[in-house]
């Protein structure tokens, strides 16, 4: 019996999801809360997940990213009243799988959920990210560039790690610190700076194009070098 964690905050919803989904023969765990569905989702006990884009306390978008960054690999379907296009690009670019908008037919919900549990059981598993001529061999646990091995601290390699499986996407400093260093560390410090130039200076070399970008007032991003950071 394949096991789902529906993280939705509203109570009519949420109640719709499981029924929906005990009738096709799932075993559901709902949970209301942005941060206790991120311990349950990290926890990697479910086939699958259907993830609301907007809760209390911890957004949808915030999770998936951590659970991306931290290896956690459950396919994610994400629910959201908020169905333009911009969003519906940001949820698949932060790891979900697939993007459902409010309202939906609970029908779907479930045909969409075994769809992603079907790609799953077929899908070899990710062992390298690629991003230009960096490649990152995730089982080694080594960087390379352009061939170059390149050295790194763990927290640098877990870094790099997030910023390539999120390539392309601008990365707040709050969501990298609830990645890499978790939700109780202090903002206001410079841990994020100081790690983040010691890594441009390994990644970036002098004569080599800029995959690391600084997003003045926003972030930073990974980018390959044809596709630079405007």
């Amino acid at each position: 019996m394949p096991k789902i964690l529906a993280i939705e905050d509203d109570p009519t919803t949420g109640r719709e999801i499981v029924t929906e989904l005990e009738q096709h023969g799932f075993e559901v765990e709902w949970v209301a809360d942005g941060r206790d569905g991120l311990i349950r989702a990290v926890s990697g006990d479910f086939d699958a997940i259907t993830l609301d884009r907007m809760l209390p306390r911890l957004d949808g978008l915030a999770i998936v990213t951590v659970m991306r960054s931290t290896g956690v690999d459950t396919p994610v379907l994400m629910v959201s009243a908020l169905s333009d296009v911009d969003e519906r690009v940001r949820g698949l670019r932060a790891g979900g799988d697939d993007y459902l908008t409010k309202p939906f037919a609970s029908e779907e919900l479930a045909a969409r959920l075994e769809v992603l549990l079907r790609r799953r059981a077929t899908a070899p598993p990710l062992t390298q990210l690629t991003v230009g001529d960096l490649e990152i061999d995730l089982l080694g646990r080594v960087a390379r560039r352009a061939g170059v091995d390149i050295k790194l601290m763990p927290t640098e390699f877990k870094l790099l790690e997030f910023m390539a499986r999120n390539s392309g996407q601008v990365l707040t400093r709050t969501m990298i610190f609830e990645a890499i260093w978790g939700y109780h560390f202090d903002p206001g410090t410079n841990l994020i700076d100081v790690h983040m130039g010691r890594l441009r200076r390994k990644v970036d070399r002098p004569g080599q194009p800029t995959l690391i970008h600084t997003i003045r007032g926003s972030g930073y991003a990974l980018n390959p070098p044809e596709q630079p950071w405007r």
